[in-house]
């Protein structure tokens, strides 16, 4: 992308709820349902976001998930709203990988046109997650 800008920084779980979907939350291949609240920090400023994963569980502890987080805060000191849609996998040694883009035409406030792509690796556990996000407004 032109004019590409990177931004880094981290962010935290400040709610995790998840639900298994189906009548037996014990068997594996299943489904779940979680609904997350993250804050984030540095380029990428927002408390509170909302998100919406559907997580298919391999194993126990192994599995992909998609879903959709909805960002209202500020990237690089401009202000607005976008929303990304992310996709991963985690494994067996409580690895997790994400790439997640931003929804085309989601950018609101000093955002309007907003482009971009990102991602993170967390390790399960870790109180904080770097993320790194390469981004384009218009």
């Amino acid at each position: 992308m032109p004019g590409t800008r990177t931004t880094t920084g981290q962010f935290t779980f400040a709610d995790w709820q998840e639900r298994a979907l189906g009548p037996d939350e014990d068997t594996t291949p299943r489904l779940a349902h979680a609904s997350v609240r993250n804050t984030f920090s540095g380029g990428i400023e927002a408390a509170g976001t909302i998100c919406e994963y559907t997580i298919g569980y391999v194993t126990a502890k192994t599995g992909s998930f998609a879903g959709m987080e909805l960002i209202t805060g500020r990237l690089d000191g401009r202000e607005g709203s976008f929303a990304v849609e992310e996709r991963g996998r985690f494994d067996e040694d409580g690895t997790v990988h994400c790439t997640f883009e931003v929804v085309p035409g989601s950018g609101s406030g000093e955002l309007v046109g907003l482009k971009g792509q990102g991602g993170f690796t967390a390790r399960h556990g870790e109180a904080a997650v770097a993320y790194h996000f390469a981004y384009e407004v218009e």
